[in-house]
């Protein structure tokens, strides 16, 4: 069963950190989300004023970010000396856990800067293990390139290809996440399944799709989420197509949120706040 459009939410221009320019979609309002998924903003900009002051240093709690960079650099930076560089096509996959204070500031001052930052809810039962992070440069993240001249990047779970798994750099995580970066030339079609237990969504950056069966416009820079069925189809139109599709298995939990803290309970985030508030963000 092929899955059609659900719902368009659209992406809000905004801003975060420092100011730095970008729009939101899911998490644009506090209940617009799609379980695991809390928040998706994609930044993109060639004029460093939207985006040179960067995200200084922040707390996070309960819940994973995964930065993805089309173009530019980044550094990371958190309370427990860890240090990474993100640069053009690479991924940065932080779980919060229990707690982590980190920046994450642009290494340049001209060109662009672009691209995505997702975040992914935890269950409840990890929410507080300790936190880490994996930073993945782009030579490490597996690409397909078809025969039609598509493109598909595998930075989270599994793509079948000429009788291959191709299994992306991120695995071992609760809600088995899929993320994939698809490119398609002109009129090109695209099928992947996806399993009726995976909520799902995909988001058009560049070019025009059409997504499902009968074949239905998707809007750029807004989260199309799919319907149920077991399988995604698109289209490219004239121009091509570049979009990413994100699924993952759902949690069913309460959602309490306070800014840059995702717990179960209202108890949950007052401890939260308590412990950032009191320098108790570590890890034991």
């Amino acid at each position: 069963m092929i899955r059609n459009i659900q719902t368009v939410i659209p992406g809000i221009a905004t801003s975060d950190g420092a100011g730095v320019k970008l729009r939101r979609s899911l998490g644009g309002q506090q209940q617009v989300r799609l379980d695991p998924f809390l928040m998706l903003d994609e930044f993109s900009s060639n004029d460093p004023n939207d985006y040179v002051a960067g995200f200084p240093p922040h707390p996070h709690r309960g819940f994973e970010t995964v930065t993805y960079m089309l173009e530019g650099h980044m550094l990371h930076e958190d309370h427990l000396g860890n240090q990474g560089h993100l640069k053009t096509g690479g991924v940065q996959w932080m779980t919060a856990g229990r707690g982590i204070i980190h920046s994450e500031m642009p290494q340049q001052v001209s060109g662009a800067m672009r691209g995505f930052q997702l975040w992914i809810n935890l269950p409840a039962k990890e929410k507080m293990k300790p936190a880490g992070y994996q930073d993945i440069q782009e030579e490490n993240i597996p690409k397909v390139s078809l025969e039609d001249g598509s493109s598909v990047k595998v930075i989270a779970g599994t793509y079948q290809h000429g009788g291959q798994s191709i299994v992306g750099p991120i695995h071992g995580i609760s809600t088995a996440p899929v993320f994939l970066d698809v490119h398609l030339p002109t009129n090109a079609e695209f099928k992947y399944p996806l399993p009726k237990e995976l909520n799902a969504f995909v988001y058009v950056y560049e070019g025009g799709l059409e997504v499902g069966s009968p074949l239905k416009s998707a809007p750029k820079q807004a989260a199309i989420v799919l319907g149920e069925g077991d399988r995604l189809q698109v289209k490219a139109g004239i121009e091509g197509a570049h979009f990413i599709v994100l699924a993952a298995l759902p949690l069913h939990e309460p959602i309490v949120q306070y800014g840059p803290f995702v717990m179960n309970t209202r108890a949950e985030i007052e401890k939260a706040i308590d412990d950032y508030q009191n320098n108790r963000f570590v890890v034991s």
